[in-house]
């Protein structure tokens, strides 16, 4: 049990004691250290059902109120405000208890089966920025509830099927009848994905040709089938070096693309035309949806089948949700997709529930994002205006790093410059997104993401470098010495650390990383103060070892932390 959910129980309980059984213990972190630690504010909501003074309640609240060896100090604040006060011994003794567990008191009071999906690049082209933010926030949720102990299913739901492909096989068939170099061409695949356009677009006897081949994919040839292997295995490729730089743990075995579910399609239209949701309308088969109205009061249109027979993407989701629920048993899916798509996902979930393909129970989420801008206002882009590659993007963010890093540390040797900048450099572009609200756009800047100063990732890898200098001074010590709480500073810190569980239960209950990086500053922040108010190298006896027990459970936590937003931290820097 977490401190909030330990004191919003002792709370609601004292409310039902002076006879407000059903009022909301509306307990949270208080905003300022002199309103306590925690605050209660739902005793005014409570008296004004009541018609009682609120205070008067508060202090019958107060009075019910089981706190003994838990709070120091409980007191009536504002016009009815319940402000808490840890006890300084309990509060030591539970960051204790977080430190000596392998999961810092996090573990799920029930764990779920989760489908995340995330990533779905398209594999006719290189992965570029716009795959960014679903690539990395859906990775932070994914280790934010491993780590809690949910059985995690990622699924990479590519896009690896369609005219594109019959299309970029035509080409390659071409290229190989005229003996060009394929493997070469295929190196650059957004070079080769432009010419197999250009190709399609200009002529029409190879656009013919292109959708032949589709036909031929779709029903198994096996020439045709073999080379869009051969295609989709250079496109991974390219994948897997991206999620490599990034520090991603998809692998080929989360890739769930839309191919795999081309033989359900047929099925699912017909299991909705069994189930009377499915409507011919000029010759597609639609359902029309009444929760979902256009302006003039008519029900949107989700088609699931074209008048020539061919399905969309709209199918495809649908036995996708379809499998998620029956074949992976999931009690949750996560949808890590723009915000865009809002829509679209409302109309999938809602046709999905209604045909019966997921249960009642099962949660379907679209964890939507806004989009990453450039200083100009505008989606980012290259200066020629075109689509930043990601693999250059990191590429450029490791240089910048260097270029830091080497400009602090010239005397340090190259290969440990060159680490050093890869942490800092992957990490500083993976925190300026995941530090943001996700569905918020944002602006791209090199100079903010890179500062030592601010809520960044350098500023906590430096946080965390810094107590492992200590550590390096401190020569031996027991990093599980009794902690012992006597200064403010401490007491802030130890309060903040008590915190992570339930910061955590947050992040995987809202889906929004941004809470975990808020956490992590203010962690730094307040690890900072207390190393000012409270000398650890100089105190001596049980007070320092006490101040380094407080310093192991920081590091601990901030290394943690940054690890389930998939971002390193290092010794030395």
């Amino acid at each position: 049990m977490t401190l909030h959910e330990l004191i919003s129980t002792r709370v609601a309980a004292a409310l039902a004691a002076v006879g407000v059984p059903d009022a909301p213990a509306a307990v949270a972190p208080a905003s300022r250290p002199e309103f306590g630690d925690y605050q209660a504010n739902g005793v005014m909501g409570a008296a004004k059902k009541l018609k009682q003074n609120p205070r008067e309640l508060a202090g019958k609240v107060i009075d019910a109120l089981d706190l003994d060896g838990i709070a120091s100090k409980i007191e009536i604040a504002g016009p009815g405000f319940i402000n808490i006060t840890l006890d300084d011994g309990f509060l030591a003794a539970q960051v204790a208890r977080q430190h000596g567990d392998v999961r810092l008191g996090t573990g799920a009071d029930v764990a779920q089966k989760v489908v995340i999906d995330y990533s779905s690049p398209n594999l006719a082209k290189e992965m570029h920025v716009g795959h960014l933010r679903s690539t990395i926030i859906g990775d932070a949720l994914a280790r934010v509830l491993r780590f809690m102990g949910h059985e995690v299913i990622a699924q990479n739901h590519v896009g690896d099927w369609g005219t594109q492909f019959g299309m970029l096989t035509a080409y390659l068939v071409e290229r190989e009848e005229d003996g060009s170099d394929d493997t070469l061409a295929l190196d650059d695949l957004e070079g080769f994905y432009r010419a197999a356009k250009l190709r399609f677009d200009e002529d029409e006897a190879f656009a013919t040709r292109a959708r032949d081949y589709v036909v031929k994919l779709q029903s198994g040839d096996v020439r045709v089938r073999a080379l869009w292997e051969r295609f989709l295995d250079i496109s991974l490729t390219h994948c897997e070096a991206v999620y490599a730089k990034l520090g991603v743990q998809l692998t080929r075995d989360d890739v769930m693309g839309e191919s795999a579910y081309n033989d359900d399609l047929a099925p699912v239209v017909a299991d909705l035309k069994a189930k009377g949701l499915v409507t011919e309308s000029e010759g597609a088969q639609v359902v029309f949806l009444d929760e979902f109205k256009n302006k003039d009061g008519e029900p949107q249109a989700y088609i699931v089948q074209k008048q020539d027979g061919g399905f969309l993407y709209s199918t495809s989701d649908l036995a996708a949700a379809r499998y998620r629920a029956d074949k992976l048993k999931a009690d949750r899916a996560l949808y890590v997709v723009d915000a865009r798509q809002g829509l679209h996902f409302q109309q999938v979930f809602t046709v999905a529930r209604k045909a019966g393909f997921v249960p009642a129970d099962m949660q379907l989420e679209h964890v939507a994002f806004g989009t990453m801008m450039g200083e100009d206002g505008k989606p980012f882009k290259t200066r020629s205006g075109g689509v930043v590659k990601l693999a250059e993007l990191l590429a450029e963010a490791e240089q910048r790093a260097f270029d830091l890093v080497s400009s602090k540390n010239p005397d340090l040797d190259e290969a440990a410059r060159r680490q050093i900048a890869r942490v800092v450099g992957i990490g500083a572009v993976k925190y300026a997104d995941l530090s943001k609200h996700r569905t918020s756009d944002y602006v791209f800047d090199w100079n903010t993401m890179l500062s030592f100063e601010g809520n960044t990732a350098p500023y906590l890898q430096y946080a965390y470098t810094r107590i492992a200098s200590i550590f390096r001074q401190a020569g031996e010590f027991d990093a599980h010495a009794a902690i012992r709480i006597a200064e403010p500073a401490e007491h802030q810190l130890a309060l903040q650390l008590a915190q992570f569980p339930e910061l955590l239960q947050q992040v995987a209950a809202d889906t929004c990383p941004h809470f975990l990086c808020a956490y992590l500053y203010q962690l730094a922040t307040k690890f900072s103060r207390f190393y000012e108010a409270c000398p650890v190298l100089k105190s001596e006896g049980d007070v320092r070892a006490s101040r380094l027990a407080l310093c192991a459970a920081t590091a601990k936590t901030l290394s943690t932390g940054l690890g389930l937003l998939g971002i390193d931290v290092l010794e030395a820097m």
